[in-house]
């Protein structure tokens, strides 16, 4: 650890007794609620909470959100099965990257680590303060991410938490050990996402398998009864992690949104996609080999994001991992 990780670690030590290393405090973003309550086969990520968080009860460390190569070259990936939540989002060319989010648990390392992208910000402001890993970003995308409310964690501020695999080429490469940024995961209360786990709506059609296309990647998810979970494929391929193991969330968030051009563009040209997790609109959720047609709503930054079914009914999703797709809504 460097120095002046160790000093910042212990500053926040003294006023919150978390045992983080940060680089920076930032303007505090507001959180909304997660709401859990018991569910069936719990995991072991977190005990339920008994009531929705609240702006501001996040008074803890913050999560840890790491941006995951997704290239073909970046696989397998490590840590990606440790993370409490996995989103998917569409970039240059059509391609795909993931962000793995930590709350409950840590891995010993993470990665490949790639660079930020401007809608990044407005996702993770549903966080209250989060520790943001990711290689770099474009200059002019800088100015903003000094100004969001979360911590930048990279290998120039925070150069003994990375390390580098001699045995892949750049840029895929690059992993975080995340030990060397805190101490213990900060809790299940940190994860002020406005997911509510519990039993399933009474509701539901028998589904198989599911596939979201972007232009240039593919995710496949198929429900496997054995294992009550659901195993991810991507670009037809099993996604596996370094030991071999199938990638396998209990939940599958399908969320529409719209995906529209931003301001930035990557180095040979290609726009960059922004896509807009605040607002409305449809999803699919997929649980217990069933699949829910729902409804999100995630009114401000600050707040989490809420599904309910068709019905009106809130959309409880099954205890462990989740994967949010974010798909373009036709």
């Amino acid at each position: 650890m460097t120095t002046v990780g160790r000093e910042r670690g212990a500053r926040r030590r003294r006023g919150t007794g978390a045992g983080l290393l940060l680089t920076a405090v930032l303007t505090a973003g507001l959180a909304a609620g997660c709401t859990t309550s018991d569910g069936p086969r719990d995991d072991g990520r977190g005990t339920a909470r008994e009531s929705p968080a609240q702006p501001g009860d996040q008074d803890g460390p913050p999560v840890l959100a790491v941006k995951i190569d997704n290239a073909p070259a970046a696989r397998p990936q490590t840590g990606l099965d440790t993370a409490d939540v996995v989103y998917t989002e569409q970039v240059e060319g059509g391609s795909s990257r993931l962000i793995a989010v930590y709350a409950t648990a840590l891995p010993e390392s993470a990665g490949p680590v790639r660079s930020a992208r401007e809608s990044d910000l407005e996702l993770l402001r549903q966080f209250d303060r989060p520790l943001l890993a990711f290689s770099g970003a474009q200059s002019k995308l800088n100015p903003l991410i000094e100004q969001a409310p979360l911590e930048a964690v990279t290998p120039q501020s925070e150069p003994d938490a990375y390390t580098r695999d001699p045995g892949r080429s750049a840029p895929h490469n690059l992993y975080l050990r995340p030990g060397r940024l805190m101490d213990d995961p900060p809790g299940e209360a940190a994860l002020t996402t406005g997911f509510r786990f519990g039993e399933p709506p009474a509701d539901g059609e028998p589904r198989g398998d599911l596939t979201v296309r972007y232009p240039a990647a593919r995710f496949t998810f198929t429900w496997s009864g054995a294992q009550d979970r659901w195993l991810v494929s991507m670009d037809g391929a099993p996604a596996l992690t370094r030991e071999g193991e199938r990638l396998a969330p209990a939940t599958v968030v399908v969320q529409y949104v719209t995906v529209r051009p931003s301001g930035f563009r990557d180095f040979l040209g290609n726009n960059t996609p922004y896509t807009e997790t605040v607002g409305s609109g449809e999803a699919t959720v997929l649980r217990d080999g069933r699949a829910w047609e729902a409804d999100w709503k995630r009114p401000a930054a600050e707040d989490g994001t809420s599904f309910t079914t068709d019905s009106g009914e809130p959309m409880n999703f099954a205890r462990g991992q989740v994967w949010v797709v974010y798909a373009e809504a036709p």
